[in-house]
């Protein structure tokens, strides 16, 4: 029975990546906007799924926006920074993540957050969405975003959604099927993975000789078999480490023989109960991961403490979905769309381009290597991904207004979903439509209607939150020229450089400058032999400090001017170098570079 009906400017239906970031998007800009999430925690993907080593958006030009803002918040928030693991550059704990969102949220007193609801029904006039029916409330607003985990406003609404595999035949994309197989048919979608953390508890004994780590049980349907091999070719300690948080902590989101799980995976849409089933086995599995590693490497290990906010507190607060229902927008995102131009290093880009990423196309099907059009590239002295752009108009239902999509539920094929579904790039995605909504309430217009180049500018020129929108190596976010080069490749896509590098002067940040002040004073200082081993692979020796005196180190860097210094060094050349040691991924981040 609904007791009770809000009405609201903005209503975003679902707290994870995106819907967090909408929300509080909308509120920014003045709407008067509600959130309503399943989950005590905003932030999905980041915080309450439990995945709180984010991949993608890593490179200095592309840490803006929302996300941007989320790093400075943690780099501000998290104890001894966030070079713990090798699979990303940012680890973290996930509660300070929460914190985070919680605390944005709590500034706004135009976001009203409602937690611990899902959405039963919704109301329509005409082929518009005006409101969604909850448990023992109700919402009406002028514009509604679905920033649910499984596209769940999509079906409630029956909105045209895709879920499965698009055949080679409907957009020759060249890494989809030519046929409907027995992977398509076992596994329709990426599998979901639903996080555990475990801890090290050291080598503290107690007196009756038993380690401190409690046992961890078995739960149904143990079959060690599954998880025999997960490590072989990395070893114990680099496959904890994958994942590593600070505090001795793991992240365990293996997808190999791992805690992927996606044993009938379409349960997840078919009804409350089936899904549930599926959620339920899924965190059996990776409990029976957690014990297979703890028979393995011994009761030093065990589940961590105290992480997430509720009885089992190890175990994330829900699966890590990785694709969900997939709107049937304006404009739908394929594979061409995320792979580089021929010769370049970039995609070319949506003339309606919202949003950035750069991530690899990355797909888990457990048990199976499927193979993907490759669009990773070297950069900074380590892989990264080739960028590409999100058009707006794939947060656009084709036939219905009033509404918009905020997650990974955007307008995607399954192939390109395993580049638009990582964490930074939907939290783009979520303050673009955020930003749009209350630009919709502001004019009085439809989604469809909204000028592109009014939201765009919007974007940009946020006071607080600026934007890019154009992926550009060269062009960090403090460039006195970052807001021109944006504007003049939005005016002119043609000249978009394959390079992905601008024009622009170069960006030369001395040691007697204001931020490379700041930068040395947060980093340590080496000296030492500088290697090229190859184009974009750099080895440095330490000579000073002596504490570090003949160890080896991989050099890397995610800031531009820097990766065209390395490029440019001479092979045996004597160097000093600030920046920070990565001991779990033997790297060393190089912030600033004597010279530069």
């Amino acid at each position: 029975m609904v007791n009770q009906t809000y009405t609201a400017d903005v209503l975003v239906v679902g707290g994870g990546t995106g819907g967090t970031a909408a929300a509080i998007q909308a509120a920014r800009r003045g709407a008067k906007t509600i959130l309503v999430s399943e989950f005590t925690w905003l932030g999905g993907m980041l915080t309450s799924a439990g995945v709180s080593a984010p991949d993608g958006n890593e490179l200095e030009a592309f840490q803006t926006g929302l996300w941007g803002a989320f790093l400075q918040e943690l780099r501000q928030r998290q104890s001894g920074g966030l070079d713990n693991s090798w699979v990303s550059f940012f680890s973290y704990d996930p509660q300070i993540g929460a914190e985070i969102f919680a605390d944005w949220v709590q500034e706004l007193p135009n976001l009203h957050w409602i937690s611990g609801d899902v959405p039963i029904d919704v109301f329509r006039q005409g082929d518009s969405i005006t409101g969604v029916r909850f448990a023992d409330f109700a919402v009406t607003a002028k514009i509604i975003l679905d920033g649910t985990e499984l596209g769940n406003v999509l079906a409630l609404a029956e909105i045209p959604y895709r879920w499965g595999w698009e055949l080679q035949s409907e957009w020759g994309e060249p890494s989809a099927p030519v046929s409907f197989n027995s992977l398509t048919e076992r596994y329709p979608v990426q599998a979901p993975t639903y996080v555990v953390i475990m801890q090290d508890f050291g080598e503290a004994m107690s007196t009756a000789g038993v380690a401190a780590a409690p046992e961890i049980p078995a739960a149904p349907n143990y079959n060690p078999s599954q998880f025999t091999g997960a490590w072989d070719g990395y070893g114990a300690e680099t496959f904890l480490n994958y994942g590593r948080l600070p505090g001795g902590r793991f992240m365990i989101n293996w997808p190999i023989c791992g805690n992927d799980y996606g044993q009938g995976v379409e349960r997840l849409i078919e009804s409350d109960v089936s899904r549930g089933e599926f959620i339920q086995e899924s965190r059996w599995h990776s409990q029976n991961f957690a014990h297979f590693i703890q028979n393995q490497f011994g009761r030093r290990y065990g589940l961590a403490e105290k992480v997430f906010p509720h009885a089992s507190t190890a175990f994330a607060l829900h699966p890590y979905y990785r694709e969900s229902r997939r709107l049937v927008g304006l404009t739908t995102i394929r594979e061409q769309d995320i792979l580089p131009i021929a010769g370049g290093r970039v995609a070319s880009i949506f003339n309606d381009a919202i949003a950035v990423g750069n991530y690899a196309n990355d797909h888990h099907y457990p048990g199976v290597k499927f193979p993907l059009q490759p669009k990773s590239i070297f950069w900074g002295g380590r892989w990264t991904g080739t960028p590409f752009t999100i058009p707006y108009s794939s947060l656009i239902p084709a036939t219905t207004d009033g509404f918009l999509v905020c997650e990974k539920n955007i307008s995607v094929s399954h192939i390109a979903n395993g580049a638009t579904r990582l964490q930074p790039v939907v939290m783009g995605i979520g303050q673009a439509a955020g930003m749009a909504a209350a630009m919709c309430v502001e004019l009085d217009c439809q989604p469809r209607d909204l000028s592109v180049k009014a939201l765009q500018m919007a974007l940009l020129e946020d006071n607080r939150s600026k934007t890019a929108i154009i992926p550009l190596f060269n062009l960090p976010p403090n460039h006195s020229d970052w807001l021109h080069w944006q504007l003049y490749y939005l005016n002119n896509p043609q000249a978009y450089p394959g390079s992905g590098d601008c024009p622009c002067q170069s960006w030369n940040e001395s040691s007697d400058s204001a931020v490379g002040k700041a930068l040395i004073r947060k980093s340590n200082c080496f000296k030492g032999i500088f290697y090229r081993l190859d184009q974009q692979e750099y080895k440095f020796t330490v000579t000073a400090p002596a504490a570090y005196q003949g160890q080896n180190w991989q050099l890397v860097t995610l800031r531009s001017h820097i990766d065209k210094q390395l490029r440019a060094y001479p092979h045996e050349q004597l160097v000093t170098l600030w920046g920070q040691i990565n001991h779990f991924g033997n790297w060393l981040l190089v912030e600033h570079l004597n010279g530069g």
